[in-house]
């Protein structure tokens, strides 16, 4: 079956409910251009189209939030440059997008590593943000990376630690988590690089290795390393 951007944004606008916006934006989701889908359904929609990188851009340039998290679903990754992954990052405008482009499509890449270090030093709040969910998805799914991949990102974890832009410290967050559950050394590297966060003593700093210590210590995280 022959998919068009009109074709799936009108499906979309029939299995949207508008009355599911009040309640994204209490989990602080921008719903400006967005229709109402919830996940599932776009994942459904996904499966259902297949592979298309074509429809995938068309989708992106559309502008409506829920086609945004569609298009890297649908992405060709062979096809996708550098040049097209700041383009896309630089359209991001909610955490939800950021994070769905990162997992589904950026950290399949070849140069999302390179993307990582060239995003985190940028202002812009949500390409911030995507270096730093690169980070936390790279860290669970790149199964065969070295240890030393990791630990070498934790100074750049530790330099952006006093960003206390809520969707930022959030993911600087969470990717310290992340590495630190990936193993029992990397689980020791990530406590430490905390301790030296928290030293830093500012609000964002306190909250992110507060947070994160919390769970990196916790008895069952350790346990399951040791399994």
């Amino acid at each position: 079956m022959i998919h068009s951007v009109k074709s799936v944004l009108a499906e979309m606008k029939k299995t949207a409910d508008p009355g599911r916006l009040d309640g994204m934006a209490r989990y602080g989701i921008n719903i400006e251009r967005r229709l109402g889908l919830k996940m599932p359904e776009i994942r459904a929609m996904a499966k259902k189209i297949g592979r298309d990188h074509d429809l995938a851009l068309g989708l992106w340039a559309s502008e409506i939030h829920e086609a945004r998290i569609l298009a890297p679903m649908l992405a060709q990754p062979a096809k996708v440059d550098g040049a097209l992954m700041d383009h896309w990052v630089a359209g991001f405008d909610s955490w939800d997008i950021c994070d769905q482009c990162c997992m589904n499509l950026f950290r399949r890449l070849p140069l999302a590593w390179d993307k990582v270090a060239a995003w985190a030093p940028r202002e812009e709040e949500f390409v911030r943000r995507a270096a730093f969910a690169l980070i936390a998805t790279l860290s669970v799914h790149e199964k065969a990376e070295p240890d030393a991949r990791f630990i070498a990102l934790l100074s750049l974890i530790e330099a952006h630690s006093d960003d206390n832009r809520n969707f930022v410290r959030k993911a600087v967050n969470w990717a310290l988590r992340q590495i630190g559950k990936r193993n029992q050394a990397l689980n020791g590297e990530a406590i430490r690089a905390a301790e030296r966060i928290l030293a830093r003593d500012t609000r964002a700093a306190r909250w992110i290795a507060k947070d994160a210590l919390r769970e990196l210590r916790d008895r069952k995280t350790r346990m399951r390393l040791k399994a």
